[in-house]
């Protein structure tokens, strides 16, 4: 059976960081000269020698974004469902080691959840939590899917990776994409990284997109988590796994996350700083590599980068996120598993995305047209 390992075991973290080194600015140049990019123009857009030409990335990121997606941005929020997990891992606030209250939400909270997200007009939702497969695995979800299905049009998980069966069972239940982020792919520090749990097994988690593209999942996210490596060599290691997963699930869509490490519950300080500039960079990059790939983007980052990237690249953004279980109403105290940087209301997010020309967009189809 084909997976994305075959391809992945042909390329070589030191070989593509040397490449990125080498690359000039002629051969930036002549990348953004070409009609149809390759994953080679990919890596020359991401390189520190395109630097020099983040204006003219800019300037056709926006028009190649506007083109495609039009001037729209898609809103969501995230619920939080759990923050129990059986991993151990050292950048995030859900650790097993860390000495927390831990807690999952009951059918009474996921509802009471719910309606404050219905408050504020939310339409899509993502479903996450920590990976504890004995206390929130598939029959939860199962059930937490079935709760929620009749009061949002579109509905998201971000969980642990689960088997193709399992995600048949998502899909059928009317989950529409599934988000997974190999968060490293740099494979001879990711145990360092990840010392004890499931999460520990680096393949079983790379082979995670093919099981969710075979059991005919809608769309599915991808991103790694920018702050543990080099982000241009962890990127490019993305990109290559997106390029794979669209020659190989040609009916699926795609899309493209960018978390920062941000301050948690006993995390480590990032390993390589990612500044401001570079994310920019990183994000014309791919836009520009891929027309139809959907950007998204998170309240990791500053109300400045927000505002700033709705007209360069940006096609869906969450929005009033609560990054612990219950945060929205039930338990606000409970641990989170990050803190968000941009703290501002849906309204308020809404009425910057309009001020800056674009449509807010809460519910862009319904599911009586989706064949789900």
């Amino acid at each position: 059976m084909t997976s994305f390992k075959d391809v992945f075991e042909r390329y070589h973290w030191d070989d593509i960081k040397e490449r990125l080194g080498k690359v000039t600015h002629s051969d930036v140049l002549n990348s953004l000269r070409k009609k149809n990019k390759t994953l080679d123009d990919f890596l020359n857009l991401i390189s520190p020698a395109a630097a020099s030409e983040l204006e003219l990335m800019a300037k056709m990121t926006r028009q190649l974004t506007q083109k495609r997606f039009g001037k729209t941005i898609q809103l969501y929020a995230p619920m939080y469902l759990s923050n129990e997990c059986q991993n151990i891992c050292t950048y995030c606030g859900f650790s097993l080691d860390n000495d927390v209250r831990r807690k999952t939400l009951s059918d009474t909270e996921l509802m009471i959840e719910a309606s404050v997200l219905k408050s504020m007009e939310v339409n899509h939702v993502l479903l996450v939590s920590g990976e504890a497969n004995k206390t929130v695995g598939i029959s939860y979800f199962l059930n937490a899917v079935h709760q929620l299905r009749p009061h949002f049009a579109n509905i998201s998980i971000e969980v642990q990776p689960l088997s193709e069966e399992e995600y048949l069972q998502l899909h059928q239940a009317g989950v529409y994409s599934v988000l997974v982020y190999q968060e490293t792919y740099h494979q001879e520090v990711y145990k360092e990284y990840h010392p004890k749990g499931k999460k520990s097994n680096f393949h079983f988690r790379l082979d995670t997109p093919d099981r969710i593209g075979r059991a005919g999942i809608h769309k599915i996210g991808l991103g790694v988590l920018l702050g543990l490596e080099d982000w241009r060599v962890d990127s490019f290691f993305n990109a290559l796994h997106i390029d794979y997963l669209q020659k190989q699930y040609w009916k699926s869509r795609f899309s493209v996350s960018f978390p920062r490490l941000r301050p948690a519950e006993g995390i480590i300080e990032p390993n390589f700083i990612m500044e401001d500039k570079d994310l920019l960079q990183l994000i014309c990059a791919y836009r520009i590599w891929n027309e139809d790939l959907e950007i998204s983007i998170s309240t990791r980052e500053s109300e400045k980068f927000r505002n700033h990237i709705i007209s360069l690249g940006a096609t869906t953004m969450s929005a009033a996120s609560k990054t612990n279980p219950g945060g929205y109403a039930v338990d606000v105290e409970s641990l989170e598993q990050f803190e968000t940087s941009d703290e501002r209301s849906m309204e308020e997010v809404k009425s910057i995305i309009r001020k800056a020309g674009y449509d807010p967009v809460m519910k862009d189809w319904d599911p009586a047209y989706s064949g789900i």
